[in-house]
């Protein structure tokens, strides 16, 4: 999907299309704006403001797991941060031989 498709949808349609894709891709909020090539407040608004009109079921399901996103956030930073540290030490390494 293109940006000018993604944009191009129905206020309806473009909500929906987001909530079924972080559901079953457990996906962040992240994740989800750049699958779609949107921002992450235009994924926010979508979610949080037109969905529960649209689907109300559906928003219970994206509700759910964004708690649960919330709930993982800092273990998931802890874990960039690590990987971010083994990489420079793999480089220093690298450059001492």
């Amino acid at each position: 999907m293109f940006w000018g498709e993604i944009m191009s949808l129905t206020d309806k349609s473009r909500p929906v299309m987001l909530g079924e894709y972080m559901v079953s891709n457990s996906a962040t909020v992240r994740s989800a704006a750049k699958q779609f090539g949107i921002s992450k407040s235009t994924v926010h608004k979508d979610i949080r403001e037109k969905l529960p009109k649209i689907s109300p079921q559906l928003y219970k399901e994206v509700e759910k797991l964004l708690e649960i996103n919330k709930q993982e956030r800092h273990i998931r930073g802890g874990m960039a941060t690590k990987r971010k540290y083994e990489l420079q030490n793999k480089a220093k390494n690298a450059e001492k031989r």
